[in-house]
């Protein structure tokens, strides 16, 4: 596969496995935390290195004109933010810093309209609704982008940030699902990163019911 990718797509793909090399090092540090505390816990790194690779991914999305990528980054974007928020970390960053992240998914759109309008067209108009293998795979990026509302609601409610059973949960589920997405699109991205991820989701559904076991004794 790798032989015959043009140099323009090579570049996109490493772009897209440096997006996800972030993602992989926020699963990392949680799994390490947890594993060392011996419970769930959702460190202020986490969520520094989501932001930091939802902005670089979103851009992949874009080179690979791929809407499921898109939609579900911009999604998950602003939890990023909240939960920096909650972290009390966002604040700490100066304003006008703060003012350049958060259009960043809406400029990135209404950048390529604007400068490549037929581009931005072909990303929707290229995308067979009726595909399995898009609904299997919009579905399951759906899920790994609802799973921070979930989480948000949480973290709201006990006004810090928490990752909760039912995050892991679902993110176990999207992940095989993208996993699937990411096989018939032809995507070793999404593959590696989702296949990988996958192992970290079940250890910390471990660690989540071994903590409930531990609460109601």
């Amino acid at each position: 596969m790798i032989t015959n990718l043009s140099h323009n797509e090579i570049l996109i793909y490493i772009l897209g496995f440096f997006a996800q090399s972030l993602f992989g090092a926020r699963t990392v540090v949680q799994w390490v935390q947890s594993e060392r505390a011996g419970r769930v816990v959702s460190p202020t790194w986490f969520w520094i290195f989501s932001l930091s690779g939802s902005i670089l991914f979103l851009v992949y999305g874009l080179l690979r004109k791929d809407v499921v990528i898109l939609v579900g980054q911009t999604l998950s974007f602003y939890i990023y933010v909240r939960n920096l928020q909650l972290k009390q970390v966002w604040s700490k960053l100066h304003v006008i810093f703060r003012i350049l992240i958060v259009p960043i998914p809406f400029v990135l759109m209404g950048w390529t309209w604007w400068v490549t309008p037929q581009s931005f067209q072909h990303i929707f108009r290229g995308t067979n609704v009726a595909d399995v293998a898009l609904l299997v795979g919009g579905v399951g990026q759906l899920l790994l982008n609802l799973r921070y509302l979930y989480q948000w609601y949480f973290s709201e409610k006990a006004r810090q940030s928490l990752l909760p059973l039912g995050f892991w949960i679902i993110s176990a589920v999207a992940s095989l699902m993208v996993v699937y997405y990411g096989i018939r699109r032809n995507d070793p991205v999404l593959l590696t990163a989702q296949s990988l991820g996958f192992a970290v989701y079940l250890r910390n559904i471990w660690f989540a019911l071994r903590t409930r076991a531990v609460v109601k004794q």
